[in-house]
């Protein structure tokens, strides 16, 4: 005869098992990735201390560039995220700024800050786009590398793609015109191109930052400080593991899959080959990404994808939960539409290094880790209720997890002050400790119910962007 009571316990504890043993696996991936990043930003730093960046603005090889920057209803930072685009560190690049039918007074702001007309301006109409309104560049010789473009409106992908039709230049950097770039971004971005190693080098990015409650001056961040509010606090350091203690090891392996949509660059004639970015998907930069490696596998063109550690870029974080929520929740149907767009890499060893470990890792761990999450979370509520949840090994569980989440943060935080030290006051490092032991019970479950949004946006068939509220830039 069954023994109810035995078979309901050895269930319960398998359970408990299985959960555990998915927490030590993700776990067991974040110290390798951790492990392999040390590595390489270790080497990275090495090879570079002795780098003089300045010899490339007079080298006749550095790569001619052309910056893309979408905008839509950005009038409040527009001005001075302008300035700092053409006040960048490099000799030959261009900035093409492409207005995606803003509502806001975003297109006033550009024509008179920057003493715009309407020109003629033939370009190559590869990629189909929606339709240019008019084509400007600037009466005022100080701003000779300025084309604006006014256009309907399409969205970020169907903005960027007009970009990619009208540059001139080999290699285009993609970036969110609510950033702040360091004065010296395009030369270390710049740098990889010469560097192939035999392999050509198809795209690179560098590391994110925040830049909420950063001084900002003329278009140049001056003023490195930890925001007050808690929310954008905690993507600080959030950021910090991911650039420094995650994609810095993919980019080690050749198996990054995602190049930040804040800022990136690529060669032009591989984006144009792959068909530019994909107007259906809201994860067009890790979309585009992903195309590539697989325009150049199936191909069998020998090619490289680089990371820079350096961090190059600064950007306003959501502030408020309902803002993040939708960021957070696009980010899910972007990386949910990219896997489904792409389902023939997992897997496949046809794609080598991305169809065995990237797209199965991004499977597992960025796209079922929430479901996962919020599954856990209904049946041990369900164990609670009908009494025959084993509570000891329950709360040792949940203290393990969170030592860990914690300690990973730390080790974030230690990197970061080792090697770049980029938050300078005595303060900030208590600040960022506080965030630490604050996140995996404030903020995370916040991102687990965002992801779980996307997923129901997802299935409603969802394709907008959503409204992103900014605050705009301190300022002195």
């Amino acid at each position: 005869m069954i023994d109810f009571n035995s078979e309901v316990s050895a269930f319960v504890h398998i359970y408990l098992l299985l959960i555990l043993g998915y927490a030590v696996f993700i776990m067991s991936s974040y110290l390798i990735l951790a492990y392999l990043s040390a590595k390489e930003l270790r080497s990275y730093l090495k090879r570079n201390s002795f780098v003089d960046y300045e010899v490339l603005l007079s080298s006749e090889y550095a790569p001619a560039l052309s910056l893309i920057a979408p905008a839509y209803n950005e009038g409040l930072t527009i001005k001075e995220n302008v300035r700092s685009l053409l006040s960048l560190n490099y000799n030959n690049y261009q900035v093409i700024l492409v207005n995606d039918g803003s509502k806001d007074n975003s297109m006033e702001i550009l024509i008179e800050s920057y003493e715009l007309e309407p020109v003629n301006f033939r370009y190559n109409g590869q990629i189909p786009t929606k339709l240019i309104r008019k084509v400007y560049a600037s009466k005022n010789a100080a701003f000779k590398k300025l084309i604006v473009v006014d256009k309907e409106n399409g969205g970020k992908a169907d903005a960027l793609n007009v970009g990619l039709n009208i540059a001139s230049n080999p290699y285009v950097v993609c970036i969110d015109v609510d950033c702040i770039l360091d004065k010296d971004s395009l030369l270390k971005l710049s740098k990889p191109f010469l560097e192939g190693n035999g392999k050509r080098v198809i795209a690179t990015g560098g590391v994110v930052r925040i830049a909420n409650q950063c001084v900002i001056r003329d278009g140049r961040l001056v003023e490195v400080n930890i925001p007050d509010n808690m929310l954008p606090r905690i993507q600080v350091l959030e950021y910090l593991r991911a650039f420094l203690l995650g994609r810095m090891a993919w980019g080690h392996l050749d198996g990054l899959l995602l190049i930040s949509g804040a800022f990136g660059a690529f060669d032009k004639e591989i984006a144009l080959l792959a068909g530019g970015y994909d107007t259906k998907t809201v994860g067009e930069d890790m979309e585009l990404v992903v195309r590539m490696r697989r325009y150049m596998l199936e191909n069998k063109m020998p090619y490289t994808v680089s990371y820079i550690p350096d961090p190059l870029c600064w950007t306003e974080a959501p502030e408020t939960r309902s803002i993040f929520v939708k960021q957070r929740s696009r980010w899910m149907r972007g990386t949910i539409e990219t896997l489904l767009l792409h389902k023939k890499m997992f897997l496949n060893p046809k794609y080598k290094l991305l169809g065995m470990i990237s797209v199965p890792y991004w499977t597992f761990f960025e796209f079922l880790a929430p479901f996962i999450e919020f599954a856990g979370i209904i049946i041990t509520v369900a164990f609670v209720v009908l009494g025959i949840l084993n509570w000891h090994y329950f709360i040792l569980m949940l203290l393990f997890v969170y030592t860990f989440a914690v300690m990973f943060s730390v080790l974030a935080l230690y990197t970061e002050e080792r090697t770049y030290h980029k938050y300078r006051k005595r303060t900030d490092f208590a600040k960022m400790l506080m965030a630490a032991f604050i996140e995996p019970i404030y903020f995370h479950p916040i991102t687990v119910y965002a992801a779980l949004k996307g997923y129901y946006e997802k299935a409603r068939g969802k394709k907008t962007w959503g409204e992103m509220t900014r605050k705009g830039f301190a300022k002195k």
